[in-house]
């Protein structure tokens, strides 16, 4: 797997990502139970969304470059469906 200019690699990143998301779920389950405003909540579930919309873009696109290059065009184009969702 490929590294970037930190030595990180995309499947690092992705990891990270996830963590980083499992930390939003936990503070969002927190403002719940304290009762926080629902206003508040919402865009913070918003944003978790968004995040796992990112991080399944990022996993797609990944998947369809891989598929290019092995020119397994079946699996292309069921990534490339996938990806159109997001």
């Amino acid at each position: 797997m490929q590294q970037n200019k930190r030595g990180r690699t995309k499947q690092d990143h992705i990891a990270s990502s996830l963590n980083r998301i499992r930390g939003q779920i936990d503070g969002i389950a927190k403002m719940y139970e304290e009762k926080r405003p629902c206003v508040e909540i919402a865009r913070q579930l918003a944003a978790a969304r968004n995040s796992i919309s990112r991080v399944a873009r990022d996993i797609l696109t990944d998947e369809a470059s891989v598929c290019s290059k092995e020119h397994n065009s079946a699996q292309l184009d069921l990534v490339l469906k996938e990806l159109l969702r997001y």
